[in-house]
């Protein structure tokens, strides 16, 4: 009879295994040239930045959370995508997982900008589930605005089926920014405060439908170049980081914002003295923040400005003595060494700072996910971080 419950037991562990596996729904994220390397190469970037000077912290606007449009500026080396699917058949696209921004929108066949020409658009008479609305919607970028008109149909991210997702259908595209992005649209991940037009957003519906089966979603950012990136749904896997997960409650339910006491270089306050308010944000490249703050990091740090603002060089030689850059948030210290805030394309090092003018906000991206496993938690409203695994 022993024998008998051990199998018993042994087939519900197995069982209860397999169910918390098949709950780890994955879209795995793979990184891309970016608007400003494609730019660069092209011999473009420093035309386009005279015109359009690099403000990465456009899209974070307070003004904008209350308005029917939303304001958004992706950043020019964000690079990562994941596939998701619209329609039935379905129409695959590549999106931004933006945890900046609140809605879903790609390019549509109404769209004859030049930024539309060269990424897949959907065409709603090949979905037998698309449904029509009346209402238009309004994105402002830096660069320009997309503006579009709203639609339902059957939407598929990692595997999860939502039948009645809201969406954005583009009919007119910045031409000189999203032009040169690999992505083709943008799949928002914030609070439904922020959302244009009042439109649900993808995680909400996930939530409100039942669709996960927990009301949160995490970010593993891998090192290397293309693959090992992924972003979960409804659940945590472990493997991906070390140690404890520090929780640290979001401040505003707008965008996945946080409170941040200091940030310190071998023990000394640097930047953030008297506090400051952070953002966690997936669609942003770099850690970004007011000028004077990131000119003193780049002081000890050792790093020069250029390109606008857009980069910091410093010396390949000097990886070895440059010190780590911490980061407090609710009591924890959250550590960069210069293997995670430099990057090395051949004899060239850059810093992963970018200067945000007098605007006092700090945005954490992807610098800091890639080291700071990221779990944004709806549920608690909370954002989670941990130590993350380089497999």
């Amino acid at each position: 009879m022993k024998m008998k419950w051990a199998v018993v037991l042994c087939a519900l562990v197995a069982l209860s295994e397999c169910l918390h596996r098949q709950e780890l729904l994955k879209v795995p994220l793979r990184k891309g040239k970016s608007v400003r390397k494609a730019l660069e190469e092209k011999g473009l970037l420093e035309d386009f930045l005279q015109r359009y000077p690099y403000n990465p912290s456009a899209k974070f606007n307070p003004s904008f959370a209350v308005q029917s449009n939303e304001s958004l500026m992706n950043d020019m080396d964000f690079s990562y995508y994941g596939i998701i699917s619209i329609g039935t058949p379905p129409q695959s696209f590549k999106v931004v997982f933006d945890t900046g921004s609140a809605n879903l929108w790609v390019p549509s066949i109404y769209c004859n900008s030049n930024a539309c020409s060269n990424h897949n658009k959907f065409n709603p008479d090949l979905s037998s589930t698309y449904r029509s609305t009346s209402q238009t919607v309004a994105i402002q970028y830096g660069t320009g605005s997309m503006t579009g008109i709203l639609g339902y149909d059957t939407v598929t991210v990692a595997g999860i089926v939502d039948p009645n997702q809201i969406f954005g259908l583009s009919k007119t595209e910045p031409g000189d920014f999203l032009y040169y992005s690999v992505s083709d649209g943008i799949l928002g991940l914030s609070y439904p405060s922020i959302s244009a037009t009042g439109a649900t957003p993808v995680f909400d519906n996930m939530m409100a439908e039942g669709l996960v089966s927990q009301d949160l979603f995490s970010f593993y950012l891998s090192r290397d170049d293309q693959e090992g990136s992924l972003v979960t749904f409804g659940g945590i896997d472990p493997s991906y980081y070390t140690g404890q997960i520090y929780w640290v409650p979001v401040t505003s339910q707008t965008y996945w914002e946080t409170t941040m006491e200091s940030i310190t270089i071998d023990g000394k306050v640097v930047a953030c003295a008297s506090g400051c308010q952070a953002i966690v944000d997936t669609g942003t490249a770099r850690i970004v923040g007011p000028t004077s703050d990131i000119n003193n990091i780049f002081a000890y740090v050792g790093a020069t400005e250029r390109q606008y603002g857009l980069q910091s060089i410093v010396n390949c030689n000097s990886l070895g003595s440059m010190p780590d850059v911490t980061f407090k948030i609710n009591g924890y210290q959250f550590s960069l060494p210069p293997s995670a805030y430099v990057s090395q394309e051949g004899s060239s090092c850059t810093t992963g700072f970018g200067l945000n003018g007098n605007n006092q906000l700090w945005i954490l991206g992807d610098v800091f996910i890639r080291e700071w496993f990221s779990i944004f938690d709806r549920g608690n409203n909370r954002i989670g971080l941990a130590k993350a695994v380089h497999l």
